[in-house]
């Protein structure tokens, strides 16, 4: 079994952790608890050599219910921060599946609770997957209206967090300055 290096941006996860940590928020409160569990999930399975399952947890993190005042949020912000980085430093070889195809189907299908809040959240990872993988190429099949990197910080600034925009076009040009390097 893989072991990859840990996520600076994701908390460490606690030994033993499994689906377990996601399934008790199966029927309750998504909020402040939930989110952390996802991302904590999210590591344990990216640590595991789980790529792509990885990206779903933090994909689950992105839909947690927050105002954008929790605690949680001041140590592990939402975390695009650890989506660029698991993208990037997934190796050659292990399945990561296409992240700017996910992504695209994803925000275009959206479904409520707080719908536009997390589907420009999905565009935002689309366009960091983008910047961190341009190889990866969108689905020819699916037509869809691929919004600008300016859309998406418009729409961020309306449906998401105070200073989302900001914390998402930091992660932008920190990949873009990756891919340059």
């Amino acid at each position: 079994m893989p072991s990859f290096p840990p996520c600076p941006h994701l908390p460490e996860p606690r030994p033993g952790l499994d689906w377990r940590a996601l399934h008790a928020y199966r029927d309750g409160e998504r909020g402040e608890a939930f989110y952390l569990a996802c991302l904590e999930y999210g590591h344990a399975l990216w640590r595991g050599g789980f790529a792509a399952r990885a990206l779903l947890c933090l994909d689950r993190a992105f839909g947690a219910e927050l105002t954008g005042q929790e605690t949680v949020l001041r140590e592990y912000p939402l975390p695009y921060a650890a989506m660029g980085w698991l993208i990037a430093q997934t190796p050659s070889g292990v399945f990561l599946g296409n992240p700017r195809v996910h992504f695209q189907h994803y925000a275009d299908r959206m479904n409520e609770p707080r719908r536009d809040q997390r589907r420009w959240r999905a565009w935002a990872c689309w366009a960091l997957a983008r910047v961190v993988r341009p190889d990866l190429p969108a689905d020819p099949k699916h037509r869809v209206n691929e919004p600008t990197f300016a859309d998406i910080e418009t729409a961020l600034r309306v449906h998401g967090h105070l200073g989302e925009p900001e914390l998402w076009r930091t992660e932008l040009a920190r990949a873009e300055r990756r891919a340059v390097a």
